[in-house]
């Protein structure tokens, strides 16, 4: 097979019908063979009915269920984990993504990139997502050093060998071009349509703003410090330790040579109450990153569970 095309969805039945249909007609004058995985992401109305019937119509079309909203992270790993084709597309199932786009972004892909990112360079969104979106593109471009314009796309191609050992949840599916470049792969950018969204109701709300930026700080540290933890965790400690030490030498000085009284100044104890919460508070949140890793990567564990698979 030569591609395959991963479309999550949560609550789109008025959409995957004409974006299936819109499909078919681009990828027929492809002339390639392919597979059209739709990730049902535990829809409430009736997407799994429209997209069973897809699939009674085509028999290209598989259909994944999820047995509730796992998010799009989770869902696009279900679509990884089974795609077939030597080359894989994702893209929203909300058609403000144009299937037109997808022969630039295998044009691009076939140049020597092994990923190949969408960029809305002109967004059919309101002012204030715009607006959002341009600071988080700017800050994670500054974190992770990676150039792409516009992570939160979701129209991109990627080589099938890119997705293996890709961990994702949370919201880590923006921050793919982010981690593929972080283990070498090229990481290459077209620009590409983006329409108003005509049918159904946006996803994005701004309680994932927190969740996105937590991942960022995460995948920034990854990136930087996976291979060298010791650096930002010793300069830390060292950091705290010259203070502390510092802070007593003052205090025994005050003591011995001036008379000044301890009893009534906690300054040390705070200050060491301090340094200790907040190197507590650092290496807590790592070390459950990595258990979280170790706990979905190294075993046959999954952050999704599947009701149903249509093939």
């Amino acid at each position: 097979m030569d591609l395959s095309i991963i479309i999550p969805a949560h609550n789109e039945e008025e959409n995957v019908a004409a974006l299936h249909q819109e499909l078919s007609k681009v990828l027929g004058s492809i002339g390639s063979d392919y597979e059209i995985i739709f990730v049902d992401d535990g829809s409430t109305d009736s997407t799994f009915s429209e997209l069973q019937t897809l699939h009674a119509q085509d028999p290209r079309v598989k259909v994944i269920r999820l047995k509730k909203n796992f998010g799009q992270s989770a869902a696009m790993s279900a679509g990884f984990e089974r795609a077939q084709a030597e080359v894989v597309v994702t893209m929203d199932a909300d058609l403000q993504n144009d299937p037109a786009d997808i022969p630039l972004l295998l044009a691009e892909l076939g140049s020597g990139c092994d990923v190949v990112c969408g960029w809305r360079h002109r967004r059919e969104d309101p002012l204030s997502k715009r607006a959002l979106s341009k600071f988080a593109n700017w800050l994670r471009r500054r974190w992770t050093g990676e150039s792409v314009h516009d992570s939160g796309c979701s129209l991109r191609a990627y080589k099938n060998g890119c997705l293996r050992d890709l961990e994702l949840y949370g919201e880590m599916h923006r921050y793919i071009p982010a981690l593929l470049s972080w283990k070498g792969y090229r990481v290459g950018e077209v620009a590409v349509q983006h329409r108003r969204r005509n049918k159904g109701k946006t996803k994005y709300n701004y309680q994932r703003l927190p969740k996105g930026f937590l991942d960022l700080l995460l995948v920034t540290f990854w990136r930087r410090y996976s291979l060298r933890p010791v650096h930002v965790f010793g300069g830390l400690g060292l950091l705290f330790a010259v203070s502390g030490v510092g802070l007593g030498l003052y205090l025994v000085v005050a003591r011995l040579v001036f008379g000044v009284g301890l009893a009534d100044r906690p300054l040390l104890l705070l200050a060491i109450l301090l340094a200790i919460m907040g190197i507590q508070f650092i290496v807590f949140g790592v070390l459950a990153d990595i258990m979280i890793r170790v706990y979905y990567g190294q075993s046959d564990r999954r952050n999704y569970t599947i009701e149903t698979v249509i093939e």
